[in-house]
């Protein structure tokens, strides 16, 4: 697929999630020790209430949610609840950085899946870019000195049930492309209610202790854990999705360049490999997007 003109827009937008997902981490370690059942309830309710003031703000709320078929309701609150569910669960069960690490193959399985869809074709370049980027997103995640345990498998199952959600989700957002962004608030509404049962059934209410805790759990709701999936649904449906699944390695490397900008990691020179490696395999995976033959239409625009 040719990504100029509005493919290229909508990919780059669809990249603008990335970089709100880069965020999460830091402003996930300002909000404190609230459970994240918790605060995932407040924060998908935060997003899904500004997708319904944006709707209603375009004159939409009566007409966005018409004919929209269940299967893509159970799509879009399987992926947003499955995937969270599952994260929460593996950092839970297994090593934080171990968990990630699996749970961050999801960009290779999306440029994977894609070669499933009608009208897609899938190049070697895309495989050999999304395993570069993986490699580096590897270096950034794991760290030296990380073996995987069978003490932990449970975690590791959970970990990679997460990138499989994820993918699953984002490549069946394109096949059912005339379902309108605007379903992407009701998603997160959805999830902000089972996650709310999830957190009466196994956690204690904990809010945050200091201003800037509530300002970081707000900013979460709007961003991360908001705008970004709207901008991600844009991005699967018109964009590029082979390419913005190999982009998306970016999020763990851009994520601790933020963590280092705030003063809670350290620079190390594995970092300046994992960029190299991130960015190489991104500029891969463009080339072939951009090679002869590759073109394929995006997924049709919903009516209105």
């Amino acid at each position: 697929m040719k990504t100029g003109g509005k493919t290229g827009r909508a990919t780059a937008i669809g990249f603008g999630a990335v970089l709100l997902w880069a965020l999460l981490a830091l402003l996930t370690v300002a909000v404190g020790t609230v459970p994240p059942f918790q605060l995932s309830a407040v924060c998908f309710a935060i997003g899904g209430a500004a997708g319904v003031v944006w709707i209603a703000a375009t004159g939409r709320l009566a007409t966005a949610f018409r004919g929209v078929p269940p299967v893509v309701w159970l799509v879009g609150i399987g992926g947003l609840f499955g995937y969270h569910a599952c994260y929460f669960a593996a950092l839970k069960l297994a090593p934080p950085a171990q968990a990630s690490l699996i749970a961050y193959l999801w960009p290779l399985l999306i440029v994977l899946l894609s070669g499933l869809l009608p009208g897609e074709r899938l190049r070697a370049g895309h495989v050999a870019g999304a395993l570069v980027a993986l490699l580096g997103a590897g270096l950034v995640v794991a760290g030296p000195g990380q073996a995987l345990s069978a003490d932990y498998l449970p975690g590791y199952l959970a970990a990679a049930a997460c990138a499989l959600i994820w993918s699953t989700y984002s490549v069946l957002s394109r096949r059912f492309g005339a379902a309108p962004t605007e379903t992407v608030a009701l998603f997160c509404l959805a999830t902000a209610a089972l996650s709310l049962v999830a957190h009466l059934a196994v956690e204690t209410t904990v809010w945050p202790q200091a201003a800037s805790g509530w300002v970081a759990m707000g900013a979460l709701g709007l961003g991360p854990v908001g705008l970004a999936f709207y901008l991600w649904d844009i991005g699967v449906k018109r964009g590029d999705i082979q390419l913005l699944g190999t982009a998306s390695y970016a999020a763990p490397l851009l994520s601790t360049l933020a963590l280092i900008a705030a003063g809670f990691a350290r620079p190390s020179a594995g970092l300046v490999a994992a960029a190299v490696l991130i960015t190489g395999g991104a500029l891969v995976a463009a080339r072939a997007s951009r090679a002869p033959g590759s073109q394929s239409a995006p997924a049709p625009a919903a009516d209105g």
